[in-house]
């Protein structure tokens, strides 16, 4: 058994995909087990290849009463900490970045200013397992209920410097609707005066706002079925380049070396204006702050017109089921 460990959040588990199937399509007989967040679940489901998932939020002791795994495989950071988890269930074999502190000696160094989709791709290689890491496609989730052909405004980020001003998502949001866009505006049920907050100052009826309406597997759902996407450095971003969703990234403080999306494909368009020196606090970033309005606005407009563009279109179904690969 292979037990994998990215116990972090959207963003992080879709950049973990060519990974995944890497390990899958490298141990096809062998039942692959991934420790995840238990709210991840309807995502994980949408990767394939999975198994089964352990339930774990972040690090620390993990409940495992079951037989050490042949195959330990640390997908979720450099160590100390998220190796010992591991290596406490006495695997057969660790799969890890090098971290003498924890133990690991035999793996590849640790390299910050890589990007997280290479990062893992690189140290499986490392292992003798080759990935593609372009293999980002998630399946396409029926959207059931939810609209269809909208464009997702997403404010929100967990970090308030990485959110962009909420006077400048409700002016894109207001501009896009009057070209005839139906806008929605999402975010996580904690988020939900923020997503009222745009919609309310872009002059949107209050059903627009699907802030805390929808869990993970539906907002992928809504993204997939989307016709643009304009956010921050969030998981949203990720799930519209998995879905190839025409999008609109604003990014800051992390340039989009690290986490955007693949610069090979012109329907997805990651803005950054840094680098700028960090400021403390919560203010906005001044890399995410120097972004104006028609910055936005005229993106918008490239990546449409890539999307319209795109002669061979992205597999709609994502990878097979788990029984079709095995």
């Amino acid at each position: 058994m292979i037990l994998v460990l990215r116990a972090l959040g959207v963003g992080d588990l879709a950049t973990g995909v060519p990974a995944l199937r890497a390990l899958r399509a490298a141990y096809p007989g062998e039942e692959l087990a991934l420790v995840a967040p238990r709210w991840l679940a309807p995502l994980v489901d949408l990767v394939g290849g999975v198994d089964r998932q352990v339930h774990a939020d972040g690090l620390g002791h993990l409940g495992w009463s079951g037989p050490s795994p042949e195959l330990a495989v640390n997908l979720h950071g450099r160590g100390p900490q998220s190796h010992r988890m591991l290596a406490a269930l006495r695997p057969g074999r660790l799969l890890a970045f090098a971290n003498p502190e924890a133990g690991a000696v035999d793996g590849p160094p640790w390299r910050a200013d890589e990007h997280e989709v290479d990062r893992w791709c690189r140290m499986l290689a490392w292992y003798g397992t080759p990935a593609d890491r372009s293999d980002l496609a998630l399946r396409r989730p029926d959207p059931g209920p939810l609209p269809v052909g909208v464009t997702v405004v997403h404010p929100g980020a967990k970090a308030t410097r990485r959110r962009w001003p909420v006077p400048r998502f409700a002016a894109v949001a207001r501009e896009l609707a009057g070209r005839g866009h139906r806008v929605v505006v999402t975010g996580s049920p904690g988020e939900r005066d923020l997503a009222a907050a745009v919609a309310r100052a872009a002059g949107l009826p209050a059903d627009a706002v699907l802030a805390g309406a929808t869990d993970v597997g539906e907002l992928a759902a809504l993204v997939a079925h989307a016709r643009l996407v304009v956010c921050g450095d969030t998981g949203v971003g990720h799930l519209a380049t998995a879905y190839a969703t025409a999008s609109v990234l604003l990014f800051g403080p992390v340039a989009p070396a690290h986490w955007g999306p693949p610069p090979d494909r012109p329907w997805h368009e990651a803005l950054w204006a840094g680098p700028h020196p960090s400021a403390d606090g919560p203010a906005v970033h001044p890399a995410l702050a120097a972004l104006g309005v028609p910055d936005v606005l005229a993106a918008v407009g490239r990546v449409e017109t890539a999307a319209a563009r795109r002669a061979v279109p992205v597999q709609a179904s994502g990878p097979p089921p788990l029984a079709t690969r095995r």
